[in-house]
């Protein structure tokens, strides 16, 4: 089935839950010509690329993936045409500065935009999502200098980037690192060492490729505290910008995966002839601080390809199950029917579907958050927003990319026999999905990062102001007065009293049962995720309502859905509380050797 962006509900959740008119308000994003009016006409622009320039190419190129020979990577047929044309369209520059060559707009418009291109082809559009993060990195600690030589082109699209952390000993472990920066001169080294899991560390859609590298120098500390961060590009740059020699950084070998299959896994080595040339970002040993930066946006990124690969996988299996004739229905139909008539195909489709509009609005939401933290005239609105941000962050990541797979394996399981049948598609987005809670660090590292140092530093004060604001949501759903409001507020108020005891019991214990508290880290991002993104659909419950006359369809879909998120998969949220607050002991009960 052809992908179609759901830019509707995009729109609906930028709107309504995400307060698109207040972000564009911001200096900033006035000045470079956004305004709630211009989102619609970069939306519709965006689908059309997507639907009709990248989509089509998802499943060819999962059957025809990147290859190597002779070091060089081709990647699959029409990656390197599709990459131009967006390049050309200005996509990889919707949110970075004007100066620079961007568009500057929000990064909520751009969450939108980041979105429909992982639906249409996550191995494709992971080439500019780690650009995207090279070029944060690169204007966030890089100097002038370092900035104006490779900022532009990575906008343009001229060139692409890639983060190379990864090294046989040192997976999520960086204290591990051992690639080695040697000094030559001022703010120039020799790199020397091996990078793997490196997306799109070789291939042939662009000119040049920025890798930004992690490595210590001789008289570094030892651990995290000791590794810097470099700029080795592929091909050197001259002082005209043009493109020089090679730099000695190849490609030694690339991975064949499970899935996301046309995005070529490098293996690169730095230094086999001589030392490939690095320039430091920053100082010296503040390389993981820059790099998080990176890592951050990525991670955001991951999140939002969760909801992107669910959200194709949905579309699959709905006209699957309107398409697939089979059976009378329950109320005795002459003949045989679509098995979307039967109830628990219903209740799969409903699934998939509340998961990921609770998603999309959770990491809309959270993307707004990023704006005001950035845009905004209001410094204690700035303040505010960048906790409400990073708190969102590990649960935008971890939660949506186990949803997505919960998501895509609903997905086969509409389709039945045939979505075991590796031609219908539906395995696809199953094998591309199951990835993405494992890079850019696993839903573990995600987890342990909410109660670190997202609850417990702040002795819970985000979680409490996240609170408040649902509490806020209860008492509207209670002035509402309609049926479906009281369903949902009956539900989300046991909800969040689980979410609240979770919070009190991680703060009171941090310290003096770490063992325990960690055990329920799991179980804390999952209750996150539902009762956060409970409270959302519970907001778009009541704009639905408020806006159903002028499209009672939609809507009239938005409040169900709402309900039946509230109803049917909220009440986890109690199990997993109990998860949390008992379970400590038990998890932790048997010996290494006992397993």
């Amino acid at each position: 089935m052809p992908y179609v962006a759901p830019v509707k509900d995009m729109l609906f959740v930028m709107n309504e839950l995400a307060g698109l008119t207040e972000v564009v308000s911001y200096p900033s994003y006035a000045e470079a010509g956004a305004d709630v009016d211009l989102a619609p006409a970069i939306l519709e622009e965006s689908a059309k690329f997507n639907q009709d320039v990248v989509a089509p190419l998802n499943w060819p190129s999962d059957q025809k993936p990147s290859s190597l020979k002779a070091g060089v990577v081709t990647t699959s047929p029409g990656f390197k045409e599709a990459f131009e044309q967006f390049a050309a369209a200005g996509w990889q520059g919707v949110v970075h500065p004007v100066e620079f060559g961007g568009q500057g707009l929000p990064k909520l418009i751009a969450t939108a935009c980041f979105e429909m291109v992982h639906s249409a082809s996550l191995s494709f559009a992971l080439c500019p999502m780690l650009t995207d993060g090279a070029i944060e990195a690169l204007l966030t600690a890089a100097s002038p200098e370092l900035q104006e030589r490779y900022v532009p082109k990575m906008i343009s699209g001229d060139w692409t980037g890639s983060m190379c952390l990864t090294e046989p000993q040192a997976g999520s472990d960086l204290s591990m690192v051992r690639s080695r920066a040697v000094p030559e001169a001022d703010g120039i080294y020799k790199i020397f060492g091996t990078k793997i899991y490196i997306t799109y560390g070789e291939h042939d859609m662009a000119k040049n490729i920025v890798h930004l590298v992690l490595a210590r120098t001789a008289d570094a500390p030892e651990g995290v505290k000791g590794i810097s961060l470099f700029v080795v590009p592929k091909f050197l740059v001259n002082t005209d910008g043009s493109l020089g020699e090679r730099n000695d950084v190849h490609c030694v070998s690339i991975e064949h995966k499970l899935g996301i299959k046309a995005s070529p896994t490098a293996v690169l080595q730095f230094g086999d002839h001589g030392g490939a040339t690095g320039y430091l970002v920053g100082e010296e040993n503040r390389g993981l601080e820059y790099m998080f930066v990176m890592m951050n946006a990525a991670r955001f990124a991951v999140g939002m390809q969760g909801i992107s690969v669910a959200e194709r996988a949905y579309q699959k299996a709905v006209q699957y199950a309107k398409d697939r004739v089979q059976s009378r229905d329950l109320e005795g139909s002459l003949g045989p029917v679509a098995i979307i008539h039967q109830p628990d195909v219903k209740r799969m489709l409903m699934t998939m579907r509340g998961y990921i509009e609770a998603s999309r609005a959770l990491a809309y939401y959270a993307a707004a958050a990023y704006d005001a933290q950035h845009a905004s005239p209001d410094e204690e609105a700035r303040k505010q927003n960048q906790s409400v941000y990073e708190f969102l962050v590990p649960i935008v990541k971890g939660f949506s990319t186990e949803m997505s797979i919960d998501v895509a394996s609903l997905g086969i399981q509409v389709h039945g026999g045939m979505g075991f049948i590796e031609e219908t598609g539906a395995a696809q987005h199953y094998r591309d999905a199951r990835i993405l809670t494992i890079y850019e660090g696993t839903t573990a590292i995600q987890a342990n990062d909410l109660i670190g140092r997202k609850t417990v530093r702040d002795g819970g004060a985000t979680a409490k102001l996240f609170s408040t604001r649902i509490q806020q949501t209860e008492k509207d759903l209670a002035s509402s007065g309609s049926a479906d409001a009281k369903a949902v507020l009956k539900q989300l108020t046991p909800a969040r009293e689980a979410f609240e005891a979770s919070v009190a019991y991680i703060v009171a214990n941090a310290k003096t049962d770490i063992k325990a508290v960690y055990a329920g880290s799991f179980a804390y991002l999952r209750l996150c995720g539902l009762v956060l993104g409970a409270w959302q659909m519970a907001r778009a419950l009541l704009a639905a309502q408020e806006l159903r006359a002028g499209d009672p369809n939609f809507y009239d879909a938005k409040i169900a859905t709402a309900r039946f998120f509230a109803e049917n998969l909220l009440p986890q949220s109690q199990a997993l509380a109990t998860s949390i607050l008992e379970s400590g002991q038990s998890t932790n009960a048997l010996t290494t050797e006992q397993f």
